[in-house]
């Protein structure tokens, strides 16, 4: 019979009062020291774990299921416990030498710190949790557990359940958190996306799960369901009290904006220089554009360029052509030697569902403990309800199609999600931060006109062209609406007339720029990417060498471009960036 444990802790106790009272006739054998990659890892997986629990969703989109059902601590308390936690890990991390580490680990290691510096700054100086609604309304999506075939049916209507059950209590909190008068563009997006939920919940999930055999488990989710789109109606109805008392107080202002960009990025240009970086940057593809639609529509406006490229649609449908247009990139990926392609996996397009179609076009892309599963390419057909007119002209035209195409996924977010899967470093497949994958999607755009994907055509140059310069009036207007005094009226004016949105369009992609002041990130990111592509091909044979450079950039995961610059070319620049 094996001693209890506690016997054990007994006997152990007894034999050290004996080891330090009397006299050892031989060498005290030492503790072997714990080694620093050891000791490295503890943190980091103490880290991941605790960034696991603090926000369930992150962890079940990332495929830990155990947090299924369950929403982050939105309380005041639950987020000052979240905001010391992350102080004192960062602290434990930069106490940490880095120089007992090997060149990987040292590189997770400030990868670690910066993530958290991300964090930091929206919880704290950005403030998120108590000024801006989008921090809520990201954190209730509840899609993984709508379209991702991760588990039977069933299983995914017990986790949908137990979601919808903390969603009222959820709601009680985001009411009691976000200080009023909020800006007039934050209460409108409150609105939206709020009472979006409430029809969401009514109209869509039940259809989901209709066909799950189990009396009491759809009494049980009929109940739960219908309080979760209950308590959705009533903050939206909150939120329409508010029209009244909005301002126009949205603006982070020039030394909170700068604060961001560091934080989060690790950009630390000053404002007027990136100003006029992104201007440059504006009036290369306005020439660009110029010079392709004199080619496509010659003796065309501009705008009417653009009406004639969306005039010709894709055939069969945006759906059908974006899934025989996913065959054909990934073709050219792998001919023309862009970037490698780690392995056979690929990814599905379908119709986007009826609840989540804001975007046009996203990409839903499994996370790093996630069972093998497809990533879904999704595309929004127009509202029913829409004119015969207004739905065909939502419907992007084919060489807007592409370029979404390539964004999304070949060699777009997907395959930067493919290579960050490889990463030695679960840090690395984790935290793609928003200028790293964004500014690679964007960057990939660009790069595959220039490598000749539709043979120079003059319409697919326009194409890219019309999503360049959508990225760069973002650009222009993030930097103008929070630091520069510019109006959401001069914004909406900017997308208009110099990335020639239609009005809908344009409205929207100004209210954006004022909840979300770091969507400059697509730009931005593209533009360092560029600039170090440049440097680093410059001493390994030029345009020859842009797939080793592809290779080496993604090799990382997702961290702060700059890290990676520094890393690649083995010296700090000072923040010579662009």
């Amino acid at each position: 019979m094996k001693p209890s444990h506690a016997k054990g802790l007994i006997v152990a106790a007894a034999l050290a009062t004996l080891t330090t009272g009397c006299q050892r006739s031989g060498p005290v054998a030492e503790q072997p020291a714990v080694a620093p990659a050891d000791a490295w890892a503890g943190i980091r997986d103490k880290f991941i774990e605790d960034r696991l629990a603090s926000s369930p969703p992150f962890a079940v989109d990332s495929g830990r299921h155990e947090y299924d059902g369950k929403l982050p601590d939105w309380s005041k308390a639950g987020i000052a416990a979240n905001i010391a936690r992350l102080h004192e890990t960062r602290d434990a991390v930069a106490k940490f030498d880095a120089s007992r580490l090997d060149a990987a680990l040292a590189f997770e290691r400030d990868y670690v710190i910066a993530r958290i510096d991300r964090e930091l700054f929206w919880l704290e100086s950005g403030e998120q949790p108590f000024t801006n609604p989008t921090y809520y309304l990201d954190g209730l999506n509840p899609s993984v557990y709508l379209t991702r075939d991760y588990a039977p049916l069933a299983d995914r209507m017990r986790a949908y359940v137990a979601y919808a059950k903390a969603v009222p209590a959820a709601a009680g909190l985001i009411k009691e958190n976000l200080r009023l008068p909020l800006p007039r563009t934050f209460v409108e997006r409150a609105i939206s996306g709020f009472a979006g939920y409430a029809s969401f919940f009514d109209a869509d999930v039940p259809k989901i799960f209709a066909s799950v055999d189990d009396a009491a488990l759809q009494a049980d989710f009929k109940t739960a369901n219908k309080a979760a789109a209950d308590s959705m109606r009533d903050l939206a109805k909150y939120f329409e009290a508010q029209r009244a008392t909005a301002t126009q107080g949205f603006a982070l202002g020039a030394e909170k904006f700068a604060k961001m960009l560091a934080m989060t990025e690790g950009v630390t240009t000053p404002l007027a220089e990136l100003e006029k970086i992104g201007r440059a940057d504006l009036d290369r593809n306005l020439a660009a554009v110029m010079e392709a639609c004199a080619k496509f529509a010659p003796g065309k406006s501009i705008p009417a360029c653009f009406a004639k490229l969306n005039a010709d649609k894709p055939k069969g449908g945006p759906v059908a052509a974006a899934t025989g247009q996913l065959v054909e990139l990934r073709k050219f990926v792998i001919d023309r030697k862009v970037v490698s392609v780690p392995n056979d996996e690929q990814a599905l397009v379908r119709e986007a569902p009826p609840y989540n179609r804001a975007n046009s076009a996203y990409i839903e892309i499994p996370g790093p403990f996630e069972k093998p599963l497809p990533a879904i390419y999704y595309i929004a057909p127009p509202d029913p309800t829409w004119s015969k007119a207004d739905q065909l002209a939502y419907i992007p035209g084919k060489d807007d199609l592409l370029f979404t195409s390539v964004h999304e996924v070949w060699p777009g977010h997907f395959l930067n999600f493919l290579h960050a899967n490889e990463s030695k470093s679960m840090i690395g497949r984790l935290f793609v931060g928003y200028a790293f994958a964004e500014g690679w999607a964007h960057y990939t755009e660009e790069m595959m006109w220039d490598m000749g994907l539709d043979s120079g055509d003059a319409e697919a140059h326009v194409g890219q062209l019309s999503n360049a310069l959508l990225r760069n009036v973002r650009f222009m207007s993030a930097i103008g609406l929070h630091t520069g005094g510019m109006t959401v009226e001069q914004s909406e004016r900017l997308f208009r007339e110099q990335a020639f949105q239609d009005p809908g369009n344009a409205r929207q992609q100004a209210a954006r720029g004022t909840y979300d002041p770091a969507y400059l990130n697509y730009t931005m990111g593209k533009l360092m990417i560029l600039k170090l592509r440049t440097d680093w091909t410059s001493t390994r044979g030029g345009r020859g060498a842009w797939k080793d450079f592809h290779d080496a950039f993604l090799s990382y995961g997702g961290p702060p471009i700059p890290m990676v610059r520094k890393a690649m070319l083995g010296k700090d620049d000072d923040g010579v960036l662009f």
